[in-house]
């Protein structure tokens, strides 16, 4: 079901999966001080000038699923992340979004996808004038394997009652033409989803955003590579003390994240960090520590050899904000994810690695210039496909 377009502008609906988290309860924040106060939330967009056939951010629409039954500014106060001052300057607008419950855990994968696909037709009725945007954003969840099933019905018995919210979600957007942002780290980009996005003209885009240290690691990795700058070792620790956080410390749960943060590396540098040793001297640790909230803290030890095989080392301290960084990251791939479906893009999209650890699809950019290289690129076809669409038309895109 590709949108090509040529209806004029129409505001995004963003239907966020865990709309009541951190990130997502910072999002709305962020989209309802924009109505007012534009100026202090569009700076922070990479997005910022670009698609002019979609409509001003400030126009921007949110509903979505939680299972916390608080209402969205209590659960934003709880969450500690924005000011209690701007919370409630903006309580009347945060409440009255739309906060589905979210399916029953014992509910089957199939059932649980009719029920998400029966509440994003309501969405979309509710909002008949916007452009959809699925953006998950629930905790990280133990790994599951479905790459063998070839089509929904086997994937429905295969799944049998196992509860795996993530795909249940990506699977009623997919089947309801909707697009799909995945800013977590669980693997939800199946065969029999990407198939599915595919034939309906659905573009997908993930996996787990890249908002910190991963982000200074790509920049870093790219630079050393370039000089020609060997890397020894390199050693990562990452606190924190949100509900992420606290999520992480569960190893089946960390272990999707954590490889995401350690396999990038190698992808940049192309050789294995540790080779001479025999081992992999890339160490990613995560720790929960409580009184840092959602003020995250990172270090970075590098390891690296120049001329002579003679050792250097560099030392990197992150004092960031969680979802003060992937906030505005959501909202900026909502606008790539709708404006490439307008454009007729289906399928993953890996040209938008700048925003993710882990880009899913083929030939996905791997260092830092590559990656902006291909953003740049991606934004030109799609600007250059809407134009032409639009002339055909004898529209303005």
């Amino acid at each position: 079901m590709t949108d090509t377009g040529l209806q004029g502008k129409r505001p995004l609906l963003l239907l966020i999966a865990g709309a009541k988290g951190a990130i997502a309860s910072t999002l709305a924040i962020a989209i309802t001080a924009c109505r007012k106060t534009p100026e202090i939330v569009i700076p922070s967009l990479t997005t910022q000038g670009k698609f002019p056939f979609l409509s001003a951010v400030e126009e921007t629409q949110i509903a979505g699923w939680d299972s916390n039954p608080q209402a969205l500014t209590a659960s934003a106060l709880c969450q500690g992340v924005v000011p209690e001052p701007v919370c409630r300057l903006h309580a009347d607008q945060l409440d009255r979004i739309t906060v589905k419950t979210a399916p029953a855990p014992d509910l089957n994968l199939q059932s649980q996808v009719e029920q998400l696909a029966a509440d994003i037709q309501e969405f979309q009725k509710a909002h008949d004038n916007c452009l959809p945007v699925l953006i998950n954003l629930l905790p990280a969840a133990p790994l599951n394997n479905f790459d063998h099933c070839r089509s929904l019905s086997e994937l429905y018995k295969t799944a049998g009652n196992r509860s795996m919210p993530d795909l249940a979600y990506a699977l009623a957007a997919v089947t309801s033409g909707v697009p799909v942002v995945n800013f977590t780290p669980n693997a939800i980009e199946i065969p029999v989803l990407v198939t599915e996005a595919v034939k309906r003209g659905v573009p997908l885009c993930g996996r787990d955003g890249k908002t910190g240290q991963t982000y200074l690691k790509v920049v870093l990795a790219s630079a050393l590579k370039a000089r020609r700058l060997s890397v020894d070792g390199w050693y990562s620790l990452n606190i924190l003390g949100n509900a992420d956080g606290k999520n992480l410390m569960e190893p089946e749960r960390a272990a999707g994240k954590v490889a995401n943060k350690t396999d990038l590396l190698d992808e940049i540098l192309g050789y294995p960090v540790g080779g001479r040793y025999g081992t992999s001297t890339h160490k990613v640790h995560i720790d929960y520590y409580a009184p840092r909230g959602d003020a995250k803290e990172a270090w970075d030890v590098i390891d690296f050899r120049g001329l002579f095989d003679l050792p250097m080392s560099l030392r990197l301290n992150l004092q960031g904000r969680d979802s003060i960084l992937a906030a505005p990251m959501a909202l900026d791939l909502s606008r790539w994810i709708a404006a490439l479906q307008r454009a007729g893009r289906s399928g993953p999209v890996p040209e938008l690695g700048f925003y993710f650890k882990k880009p899913v699809g083929p030939e996905a950019p791997r260092t830092f210039q590559e990656q902006l290289n291909s953003i740049d690129l991606l934004e030109r076809c799609c600007e250059e496909k809407m134009s032409s669409a639009a002339s055909k038309a004898g529209e303005r895109p």
